[in-house]
């Protein structure tokens, strides 16, 4: 004779809990919101955005006396190009110090963890902001910026790269007499620089897109030019500037996806 079973209370009801849960939670968030109502010119103002982005300013594109969108563009690449590249080789010595099987200590390993968690909290714009007074407006800072804040997330992909290495090359080396540097170098290297190499062109893209804002603070890029645009409200410029940023970001995806999938 089969017999029924119910659940217990707690599994009943949980579903329950979690929604009315997560209505407060929304209502806490929008009651915080301080909305005064959708300001008189904003009409106005809308269609002359949608009115830039539908003529842009083509003459902007290219200015051999001055300033123009490729110059702008160039540079943003390059400040990624050297953040990526400066990070990459910087985050080596951080990603071996937070691997646990590196060192017989966690707590080496449990330092370096928190080393890089606290290298991630700062946002690229703070670091920028950091360089700037540091050494001045312009791309070096924004290169220090992305160089800097890289080694957060790329030492943390590296380590846990390095933690999931096969550990029978190393220990038949050390069997034989091999020094650290040796196993180092013959049995821990080859199998993490394919991964190693993934995780900073996957890095690079980031970059790429953090590399456009930061001259909205002064850092250098396509982004000092950006501002200055939003700020006249020059909006044919803003449109072309825009248009130049998704081309150049698109590009970047598309050819650093191709080169991982053939490295991995």
């Amino acid at each position: 004779m089969n017999t029924l079973t119910t659940k217990p209370l707690w599994y009943r009801i949980r579903p329950w809990v979690w929604i009315i849960l997560l209505i407060a939670i929304y209502l806490w968030a929008f009651n915080g919101l301080n909305f005064e109502g959708v300001q008189s010119t904003a009409k106005s103002v809308s269609l002359s955005i949608i009115d830039g982005f539908a003529h842009p300013d083509w003459d902007y594109v290219y200015d051999p006396e001055g300033e123009d969108l490729l110059r702008g563009l160039l540079d943003t690449l390059i400040i990624s190009i050297l953040g990526t590249f400066v990070s990459a080789f910087l985050c080596i010595p951080f990603a071996f110090w937070a691997a646990a099987n590196v060192s017989r200590l966690r707590a080496v390993s449990g330092t370096g963890k928190v080393v890089l968690s606290v290298i991630r909290v700062f946002p690229e714009m703070i670091v920028a902001i950091l360089f700037i007074k540091a050494v001045g407006p312009g791309s070096f800072a924004g290169v220090l910026a992305l160089g800097v804040h890289s080694i957060g997330m790329l030492a943390k992909l590296y380590s846990e790269s390095i933690e999931t290495i096969d550990p029978g090359p190393s220990e038949a080396l050390t069997a034989a007499g091999a020094s650290k540097l040796q196993v180092l170098w013959f049995a821990v290297l080859p199998q993490v620089i394919p991964q190693f190499l993934s995780y900073s062109l996957y890095r690079f893209e980031i970059n790429m897109r953090s590399a456009t804002t930061l001259g909205l603070v002064g850092a250098g890029g396509i982004g000092t030019p950006l501002l200055f645009a939003l700020q006249m409200r020059n909006w044919n410029r803003v449109g072309v500037i825009l248009l130049g940023i998704i081309i150049l970001v698109v590009l970047t995806d598309l050819i650093s996806g191709w080169i991982r999938k053939r490295i991995v």
